[in-house]
């Protein structure tokens, strides 16, 4: 069954380049593209999409506004967020904001094909390399304690209680019954979120703030 994904970026080279990257892969169909947020929620009406590629940074209606109006509407289609490496600070706003997973523009196919399916079928994704920008981004102020209550799930909270028990993510996985890939994101996430490089460094703040 065929993936409908709705895509929104003001660069048309950067839509061609994806929908043309994507017909190759069979299974996944674009059914409609935007050039910004402000068509989103109509689109998302007409054509009911499994996921979205949203971009971060566009006229009229920007990438934040589209999560924070879905967010507000209560619409709730499975957010990819294109990004580029100077946006540290929108990917961790998006992520409260709901964003499933990032992508870079420079994506290769397997790896846009695989952040597609994953996230569709319910999981995170976020490339490493984004992870670790945001986190070697020097200009963040710390998260208040109940900013780091709010933002992580019951799913990561849950996967930070089986990393302070010393389970590996192999481990983590077999206990939620997911897959390794699937608690691997999910870690990347919480790094991001609690602005730490390790998952050591995930349970003691975890611990500080009496999350576990």
């Amino acid at each position: 069954m065929a993936i409908n994904l709705l895509l929104v970026d003001d660069q048309n080279l950067v839509k061609m380049g994806i929908c043309s990257l994507l017909e190759l892969s069979g299974n996944i169909k674009v059914v409609a593209q935007l050039e910004d947020g402000s068509g989103v929620l109509a689109a998302i009406a007409e054509h009911e999409p499994d996921i979205m590629l949203l971009d971060i940074r566009m006229p009229n209606m920007d990438g934040l506004e589209v999560l924070a109006a879905m967010q507000e509407q209560g619409i709730s289609v499975p957010t990819l967020i294109l990004t580029v490496f100077d946006e540290h600070e929108l990917v961790l706003k998006c992520m409260k904001l709901g964003a499933r997973g990032f992508l870079r523009k420079d994506v290769s196919l397997d790896a846009l094909i695989d952040a597609i399916e994953a996230v569709t079928a319910g999981q995170l994704w976020i490339q490493p390399a984004i992870t670790n920008h945001v986190l070697d981004n020097e200009e963040y102020i710390q998260p208040k304690s109940t900013d780091v209550l709010e933002s992580l799930t019951n799913s990561e909270v849950q996967v930070l209680r089986l990393a302070a028990a010393g389970y590996s993510n192999n481990e983590i996985a077999d206990a939620i019954h997911k897959s390794a890939g699937t608690v691997r994101n999910q870690m990347s996430f919480i790094l991001a979120k609690l602005q730490v490089r390790d998952r050591t460094r995930a349970v003691l703040k975890a611990i500080e703030h009496g999350l576990i």
